[in-house]
């Protein structure tokens, strides 16, 4: 499995990928994917940092399982109150996202947006060290905002996402993913909410 994973990794790299964008890509933390991507068949090899990678093809390659899940997302999302905005973060939160704002605007009488977040770590000129709410989706400013992603690492991109949301006005309320690897129950006091927590024993 390591060997394709490096594999998977150099080939992202290949085709102009940032570090980022392979760590999304292959559901690993950043320490993770830039540990694959250095790899060298022939040297000795450092280390790798202690992770768990993360496979849910089998869901993202297929809406009704996706639909499913969302739901299951959704579900949880209500317990903290009815979100105006579904803020998705790219790449792998905006599908689920995308899918609850419309169970949401289903499941509750509020109105129910989608907005997209592009992360920090996507962009490939990292100087102003910020990521950015897109404009063509729906605004958070003056709502309250679930924020949903596939899977939190360390929490560094969610962490930033808060920040975001709060700078431009709006008021996030919960996070939803589909796994948790950090074991966190709260960041910035915004409570998070996961199908599957992975804990080390």
């Amino acid at each position: 499995m390591k060997e394709k994973l490096i594999k998977k990794a150099q080939e992202l790299r290949q085709h102009g990928f940032t570090t980022g964008e392979i760590a999304d890509e292959l559901n690993v933390s950043m320490d993770t994917a830039r540990w694959l991507t250095l790899q060298k068949p022939a040297e000795e090899k450092p280390e790798a940092p202690v992770d768990f990678f993360i496979n849910w093809k089998s869901l993202g390659g297929n809406s009704t399982r996706l639909r499913y899940v969302s739901g299951a997302l959704s579900d949880m999302a209500l317990s903290h109150g009815e979100a105006e905005v579904i803020l998705g973060i790219a790449v792998s939160g905006v599908p689920f996202a995308t899918m609850m704002a419309d169970f949401l605007e289903d499941m509750s009488e509020v109105e129910t947006s989608l907005a997209v977040y592009h992360p920090h770590k996507h962009r490939k000129e990292k100087d102003d060290g910020e990521g950015a709410i897109s404009t063509n989706f729906g605004s958070v400013e003056g709502k309250k905002v679930v924020i949903v992603d596939d899977v939190i690492t360390s929490g560094k991109t969610v962490k930033e996402v808060i920040h975001a949301v709060k700078d431009h006005g709006g008021e996030p309320i919960a996070v939803t993913v589909l796994i948790d690897k950090s074991g966190l129950s709260e960041i910035e006091e915004v409570p998070i909410e996961s199908l599957i927590k992975v804990g080390r024993l």
